[in-house]
């Protein structure tokens, strides 16, 4: 809560600041674009699946599931990506650090919930029930989170596809 989810937001501030210094709207627009959107939505189901449900197998898996979708999302938006637009050194090591998030969120839950994780591999299976939290993180600390997201990743990113759109109108 107090280190990976805001390390996560302010990387995503990174990454559009890298977008727009680069001007991906005069380059790969608005298809890199909606990989951000998609990217934002996957690394959002694994956040909201972690502050709002209790950490048993089913959460497990969904987070894993989410890091692998977000992996994959991730080397096909860099194939369609790299043909058309430099990604500098910077603007690496930001997607970097914004692929290892995903993997720590996972690493801690697992940690946290290890009788989980050995439950997948001795025979009798996790707990695969999706139940919310007992003791659900503090409203002050959801709310500010999600305003965080809301100012520091979906305005910035709705900024960039509105510049991606403007400079589309304008090439047709």
């Amino acid at each position: 809560m107090a280190a990976v989810i805001p390390l996560w937001i302010a990387a995503g501030l990174a990454d559009w600041w890298c977008h727009r210094r680069t001007a991906i709207e005069h380059t790969s627009g608005l298809p890199e674009n909606a990989f951000h959107w998609l990217l934002l939505a996957e690394g959002g189901v694994a956040l909201l699946a972690v502050a709002l449900l209790e950490p048993d197998g089913a959460v497990l898996l969904l987070v894993f599931a989410a890091f692998l979708a977000h992996e994959v999302t991730t080397f096909v938006e860099l194939r369609y990506t790299v043909p058309l637009r430099a990604v500098r050194p910077g603007e690496q090591m930001v997607h970097s650090f914004m692929e290892l998030l995903p993997l720590v969120i996972l690493a801690l839950l697992a940690v946290i919930r290890w009788d989980e994780v050995l439950a997948f591999f001795d025979g009798g299976g996790p707990d695969l029930s999706l139940q919310l939290k007992y003791t659900p993180w503090p409203a002050t600390y959801l709310a500010g989170a999600a305003l965080a997201v809301l100012l520091f990743n979906v305005l910035p990113m709705l900024e960039e596809s509105l510049r991606c759109a403007r400079a589309r109108a304008r090439r047709l």
